[in-house]
């Protein structure tokens, strides 16, 4: 019996490892704009910060939409159906810049959406300003996206793992340069690090599409008719958009938080972003085990191998709760070690200290939740998923945040409780979805 799981648990490992390493890497170029701005002033990284969360967060609905690749073409490359894995990249090529038209127009000038939100009125020109150099850079962000959930789908990472490690040197290159005004250039400062991210992104997409040429040459060249008939988008569409809204509302839930932290004051918010750092750091284990986990399930299942995708499953969930088991064990027992690595602060490392032993409990949860979603996704089960993440993010974890933190007084403490409350109401949901679906016909989704 060992000896039927212990290949899987290679396999699942050896394409996890760089799909964390490659999503890590691209938290890492966020870390270096946050560094080289706090070096400008306050102001420059609080405009950084804020133009960042709100440019991003509407790209991680386009991204979400993309990750319809995952089953559609790990389906077709474990079926050998390169036609049907053809049209299916070049279509997410195609939708990938299609998507950037609409965002860009509902970003150019965003001034009254921060009035709105009552951010300072002294960052609100900087951000607006940060966020509109950000905007010829998202479609070379997509189309890296598009790209690497191909590759991924083939179980060939390590392209997209050297282009994030070029556009890395790009980004902090292109920062030093743009932020200070060195080596000739002019001393943009805020607006310097987002031409930054924008050149960065170009960069990382270039890299990608020529380092993996081999891999997916044979797949872009030649333009299909059928990819420029707007009905052919469907199963794309169909799937991509509930991935999209789910990992939106997750990653909403968390803003809200974050803006909910900070009206309780600035140490309140220091120590809460200690514990988010640390819990995405970690969290970028399981979200790797999680791709791994949609590309693995998607082949068995185009290869007509229901065992198989069931023993990629339960394969990558035991992986993904032993992770975050290790991961939660540290939470818990140093929590206070864990706090000093980013303030010397007492009084904040005493605040953070007491948010990650419940940060401990998240973990598991947190764990659970994407490594199933990566599982389903692969099943091409995307919709059920989607109701769920608005059930358990919006229905329960932030009005218990809201309860716990601010209307009974429980402070930062209660806000993570909700937040942990919320997370563990998605993994049980998702669990047994996907345990329903592992029970029934593992089918190819539609005709490839």
């Amino acid at each position: 019996m060992a000896n039927a799981w212990r290949p899987e648990l290679g396999a699942l490992a050896r394409l996890a490892a760089p799909v964390a390493l490659v999503q890590l890497g691209m938290m890492t170029m966020g870390t270096v704009d946050v560094m080289m701005l706090g070096r400008v002033s306050e102001q420059a990284l609080a405009a950084g910060a804020l133009g960042n969360s709100i440019s991003f967060g509407a790209l991680v609905f386009g991204m979400g939409v993309l990750f319809a690749l995952d089953p559609l073409i790990a389906q077709a490359w474990g079926a050998r159906n390169h036609v049907a894995l053809a049209r299916h990249l070049q279509r997410g090529m195609v939708l990938a810049v299609a998507m950037c038209v609409p965002m860009g127009i509902f970003l150019w000038d965003i001034r009254w959406l921060l009035e709105l939100l009552r951010q300072d009125p002294s960052i609100r020109e900087p951000a607006a300003a940060y966020i509109r150099a950000i905007i010829p850079g998202m479609p070379g962000f997509l189309l890296f996206v598009a790209a690497r959930q191909t590759l991924q789908a083939m179980s060939r990472v390590r392209q997209a793992l050297w282009a994030i490690f070029i556009a890395n040197v790009v980004n902090a290159a292109a920062n030093y340069a743009l932020i200070f005004g060195n080596w000739g250039f002019p001393r943009l400062e805020v607006v310097g690090s987002a031409w930054s991210t924008t050149v960065s992104r170009w960069a990382m997409c270039i890299a990608v599409l020529t380092i993996a040429a081999p891999s997916l040459r044979p797949y872009l060249t030649g333009l299909r008719r059928s990819v420029l008939a707007p009905s052919s988008y469907g199963p794309l569409v169909r799937l991509g958009i509930p991935i999209g809204l789910q990992v939106s509302l997750e990653m909403s839930m968390f803003l809200s938080v974050t803006l909910m932290m900070g009206n309780l004051g600035a140490r309140e918010l220091a120590a809460h972003q200690i514990a988010l750092v640390l819990a995405a750091m970690s969290f970028m284990v399981p979200l790797g085990i999680s791709g791994a986990a949609a590309a693995r399930v998607g082949n068995a299942i185009g290869r007509g191998d229901p065992v198989g995708a069931r023993r990629s499953a339960v394969t990558a969930l035991a992986l993904g709760v032993c992770v975050m088991t290790v991961s939660a064990m540290a939470f818990g027992l140093f929590p206070s070690f864990l706090a000093r690595l980013f303030t010397p602060e007492a009084a904040v490392v005493a605040l953070a200290a007491t948010l990650l032993p419940v940060a401990a409990l998240f973990q598991i949860f947190d764990g659970l939740q994407v490594v199933s979603a990566g599982i389903l996704r692969g099943a091409a089960d995307t919709r059920l998923p989607a109701i769920i993440a608005l059930i358990g993010f919006w229905g329960l974890g932030l009005p218990l945040a809201y309860a716990l933190g601010i209307f009974l007084g429980w402070g930062p403490v209660g806000l993570w409780w909700g937040l942990t409350l919320g997370l563990a109401s998605v993994a049980v949901l998702l669990v047994l979805r996907l345990r329903w679906v592992l029970r029934g016909d593992l089918a190819v989704y539609e005709a490839l």
